[in-house]
């Protein structure tokens, strides 16, 4: 056990660059034997893309974000100011006047489109950032949470969100706030000098999801305001994420938008990362065919999936379903749009993609398909596919998907 003061040795070291990308990699065990397995195999080992986690360079910003927030916050406990913010909460629960000393303007924002990989990235960062557990202070013995998540009730009830913090410590530390606040009845300014001063003893970094259910509703206001409230008589870090439309409701007044200033992301670019990202993806194989990954269908997963890399895994496992159940056995475009057309319907709405005409650069291009790319027309493209088809005895379809979109279609 440590003093306090040397609390921050408990933090496992900062990583960065190649060492992080590792860290945050979370890629499934695969055998790609598992193809020639019966149906209902396959179809059980393919829920194993769900899994896969590749970071891109926004999971770097919120694991240096969340981990230097975390420093912040633990740089205050154990300080004169601290003990001092702790008498100030006891009078809060007293339910006498009191006041916010240690202060501090330690929240920021996370906001993204839905489906990018926000939550997925916060919530590989915290493993990181939290890989030595809960920190035991020794001098004086205190147990220290590094991080808790919690939701923004649907309804933005500030009391829903005090006890659902309170829960959460108990939970993880074994306490007993919860069942204390419950039986004495605890008002809302009770309960938020109780959770200051639980926040103070316990907890590092406070991680609000859903915050954009603020958005239009009369008490969201009153809310963030809480949230600000246990900022200034708490001292530690809070972290709110949410979807675009929360960035209008902290544009709406400046002391709104001074506690809302973050990363925001929107959905990813047609560039290398997504490439690479398909080309991951699609190595999952677990129908009987190998899958012929090209530029054409690359660039097709963009169209259809506007940039949003949940959309992508759902298209490919969801083809895959299709390919198996229907004994198709191969993934395509043709199956990708089917895949789309009848799994994917209620999303068509909200899928906006600007797609580039030409694939991404990559790092090991093929001379050959640069060459063809650059001297010959669409005419003679397919002039030489068709030639290269009939002497060599292939499918013309096959190669023509290799070098653009192809659409079967009954007639």
């Amino acid at each position: 056990m440590i003093a306090i003061k040397n609390i921050i040795q408990c933090l496992p070291p900062m990583r960065s660059g190649n060492d992080l990308v590792s860290a945050l990699e979370c890629l499934p065990d695969y055998d790609e034997s598992i193809s020639n397995e019966n149906e209902a195999v396959r179809l059980i080992a393919l829920s194993d893309l769900y899994k896969i986690y590749i970071p891109s360079p926004m999971s770097k910003e919120i694991y240096s974000k969340l981990y230097l927030a975390l420093l912040r916050s633990l740089q205050k406990k154990g300080t004169i100011t601290a003990v001092r913010q702790q008498n100030e909460n006891y009078k809060a629960i007293r339910q006498h006047e009191y006041s916010g000393i240690i202060g501090g303007s330690d929240s920021f924002t996370i906001i993204g489109a839905s489906g990018i990989g926000k939550s997925s990235a916060i919530s590989r960062a915290i493993d990181l950032i939290s890989a030595n557990g809960i920190i035991t202070v020794d001098e004086p013995y205190t147990k220290i949470i590094p991080c808790i998540v919690v939701q923004c009730p649907f309804d933005s009830s500030v009391k829903g969100l005090l006890l659902e913090i309170l829960r959460k410590v108990d939970d993880t530390i074994g306490s007993n706030y919860y069942n204390n606040a419950m039986r004495v009845r605890a008002t809302t300014d009770m309960l938020i000098g109780s959770v200051s001063q639980v926040a103070l003893n316990h907890i590092g970094l406070l991680v609000v999801d859903e915050i954009q259910n603020v958005v239009n509703n009369k008490h969201g206001t009153s809310l963030v305001g809480m949230l600000t409230q246990l900022i200034n008589n708490s001292g530690i870090s809070i972290c709110m994420v949410g979807t675009p439309e929360s960035s209008m409701f902290f544009e709406q007044a400046m002391q709104l938008a001074r506690r809302s200033l973050g990363l925001q992301y929107g959905a990813i670019d047609y560039d290398l990362y997504f490439y690479n990202f398909c080309k991951s993806v699609l190595s999952y194989r677990y129908v009987k065919e190998k899958i012929i990954v090209s530029d054409a269908m690359i660039q097709w997963l963009y169209e259809h999936s506007g940039g949003i890399v949940s959309v992508v895994i759902s298209l490919i496992h969801d083809a895959q379903e299709i390919a198996i159940l229907s004994g198709k056995e191969t993934v395509n475009i043709e199956t990708l749009n089917e895949a789309y057309q009848k799994r994917l319907a209620l999303l068509h709405g909200y899928i906006r993609p600007n797609a580039q005409k030409t694939a991404p650069k990559r790092k090991n291009p093929s001379p050959i398909i640069i060459q063809e790319m650059e001297t010959e027309s669409v005419n003679n493209l397919i002039y030489n596919i068709a030639l290269k088809a009939k002497n060599q005895q292939l499918d013309i379809v096959d190669l023509l998907r290799e070098k653009i979109e192809v659409l079967e279609v009954s007639i």
